[in-house]
């Protein structure tokens, strides 16, 4: 099966990657992460994101576009990240996401990945 872990991380924890104190440790913690995964040979595909600042969020209201900077909701974690990942289960996927340093300092989606559409 497989999921997408989808990291989310508290503005403090995301500045952290740009601190020279702390840096270090904090990509030295995403690194042994990732390369676990890709060692065990789970990930699929995955990417980090820019800060949430660079986001731009569309809407369609009344059959027009509602373009706005930034996020589209203001909330204490932001999304930093995802993997897809390919595992046994849901218990496999918990299990790997447990692991990464967004666990303790932010928060985890976990969620399947929709099957592609049959063909038709």
């Amino acid at each position: 099966m497989q999921f997408m872990l989808i990291m989310n991380e508290t503005e403090a924890e995301r500045s952290k990657r740009d601190d020279p104190a702390t840096a270090g440790a904090y990509w030295g913690g995403w690194s042994a992460f990732i390369g676990a995964m890709h060692q065990s040979g789970i990930v699929i595909n995955g990417d980090g994101l820019q800060p949430p600042h660079t986001a731009t969020t569309l809407r369609i209201r009344d059959g027009k576009r509602v373009v706005q900077d930034g996020p589209f909701a203001d909330t204490k974690e932001q999304l930093g990240g995802y993997f897809i990942i390919e595992v046994a289960d849901l218990d496999a996927a918990l299990d790997w996401a447990a692991k990464s340093p967004a666990a303790s300092a932010g928060s985890i989606e976990i969620r399947p990945v929709m099957p592609p559409p049959p063909k038709g």
